[in-house]
Formats: C-alpha cells, sequence, structure tokens
C-alpha cells in the first residue's frame, strides 16, 4: 500500500464538518471559519497545514497535537504513565497494563456521533480527564493512539504514532517483547504496534491488511507545540516478515492538499 493512498483514507473522513459539540478538558476553543481551534492553535478538525493536528505538508506529518501532553505541557495524562512506572517495574508487565488501560477504558465512538463532526481529534489530557471522571471515556483510533504514545511517555518508553489506510495506531518501542508481529522503523527493529481500538486485542495484535506492508510512523519526542510544517518524510516502518524501502516523493501531499482544497470548496457551496 503505498503512502498517497494510506494518508488519503486517514484524511477522508476528516474533510467534511458540521456543527460541534464542545469537547472538555481544554479551554478557549473557537471557530474560525471551519475550523475548530483550540489553546494552542491547532485545529482539532484538520489534520493538512501548518495548524492541522497532524500537520500534513508536502514532506511529511507531525502530530502535534500529542506535543500538546508533554514537555512543559505535560499533565493528566503524561502523570498516569508515570504512576505506571512506579507501579510496575518489569517493562513488558508495564508496556500491557498500559495498552490494557487504555484499550478497557476508551469506548470506541466516531466523531460524528460524538462531536457531529466528522474529525474531531482529543489531545491525550483531555481523554485522560474524562477516564478519570468517569471511569471511561469516547474516542476513537487517533485518540486512543494519542493517549497510549504520551502515557508511553510518561512510563519510560520511545513511543510513535504510525499511519495505515483509514487508520492511526500507536507504537511503543520495546525489543524485548516477544509477542504479535515484530516491526522495524527506519532498520530499527523492537517496535511494538499498539491497536487499542479493539476490546479484545492484545498488544502487539496487528490486522492482516497492515502485514508485510509499508506504513508510516512519526516518533514521539518532547517538542514544543508550534505551528509548522514538516521538512523531512516520515519514517517507514514495517513488520519483521517482509516489506521493501519505501519511497516518498513530493508529489504526494499536493495530491493531499489539492483532495482538501477541493473538498473545502464543496463545503462552501453546501452551505
Amino acid at each position: 500500500m503505498n503512502l498517497l493512498l494510506i494518508l488519503v483514507m486517514v484524511l477522508g473522513s476528516g474533510l467534511v464538518a458540521s456543527n460541534y459539540a464542545w469537547a472538555t478538558g481544554s479551554t478557549g476553543f473557537r471557530t474560525v471559519g471551519d475550523d475548530i481551534f483550540d489553546d494552542w492553535n491547532i485545529s482539532r478538525t484538520r489534520a493538512a497545514g501548518a495548524d492541522g493536528f497532524y500537520q500534513i505538508s508536502e514532506k511529511g506529518f507531525r502530530p502535534v497535537i500529542a506535543l500538546e501532553s508533554l514537555g512543559e505541557e505535560a499533565d493528566i495524562a503524561y502523570g498516569m504513565g508515570e504512576q505506571m512506572l512506579d507501579k510496575y517495574p518489569d517493562r513488558v508487565q508495564r508496556a500491557e497494563k498500559i495498552f490494557y488501560y487504555v484499550r478497557d477504558r476508551v469506548r470506541y465512538t466516531p466523531d460524528i456521533d460524538q462531536f457531529q463532526h466528522d474529525e474531531f481529534a482529543q489531545n491525550a489530557d483531555e481523554l485522560a480527564d474524562r477516564i478519570a471522571q468517569n471511569g471511561f471515556a469516547h474516542g476513537d483510533c487517533e485518540d486512543s493512539a494519542i493517549l497510549l504514545a504520551v502515557m508511553y511517555q510518561g512510563a519510560g518508553y520511545r513511543s510513535a504514532i504510525a499511519v495505515a489506510p483509514g487508520h492511526t495506531a500507536a507504537m511503543v518501542y520495546l525489543p524485548e517483547y516477544k509477542k504479535g508481529s515484530p516491526f522495524k522503523m527506519n532498520g530499527e527493529e523492537g517496535w511494538v504496534w499498539a491497536e487499542a481500538t479493539g476490546s479484545k486485542n492484545p498488544l502487539g495484535w496487528v490486522a492482516k491488511e497492515f502485514i508485510n506492508g509499508e506504513l508510516y510512523a512519526y516518533e514521539i519526542k518532547e517538542e514544543r507545540v508550534t505551528r509548522t510544517e514538516p521538512t523531512e518524510a516520515p519514517a517507514t516502518i514495517i513488520t519483521g516478515g517482509g516489506g521493501g524501502s519505501a519511497s516518498f516523493p513530493i508529489p504526494f501531499f499536493s495530491i493531499i492538499f489539492f483532495l482538501w482544497f477541493i473538498s473545502r470548496l464543496f463545503r462552501r457551496r453546501a452551505h
């Protein structure tokens, strides 16, 4: 599966917006045209662009929404990871406990049902706050992935956000983990797929359509939340069983922006 099709499918569900039901956790949400912006001036309803929550550009992508809960911005979600670090000294057990914590408490709910928006990305602290208050939260694939990535950071792991056809998931660097399908990221072995949207999925479970194919990921680190466009291609991730070297042609994201632009024209005409 080439990168063009992957990102088209990932973005496709987020191109049309309707009415918005305010999320809790952040303050200062505001509407500008068709976008809903948060306190960091990041659009929660659009993945593309320097101010989109995945900052998709002609070069690559950067899931900036995860950075809203790291470094100086670290809060509830990161703290949950730190608690897991204190409670479970064994790295494998701790990684599994974090995965099951998110899997069992985030009830998969499409954004259109929860927010009356085809796409609305929640940051990790918003989701964690709902879990702390209610014992559970509602979210879709990117919401669970972002929460997992941040909690893993707090618990002392390297983590990443991966994109697949019509889907996004978290990854955790855990070379000692012997279950599931192992992944390589830019040739580095030891990455584990963390797919928390299925109620019975174990850590390391991968949908068969993603095995032996080329996928793409961004390793999450403590970076400042800035409105910027990536200048480097994302990492290539493949399962240990196959996959070749990936190409990342510049025209790819040009096509993504073209599709996004056409969608916005259509959306305006529909109003």
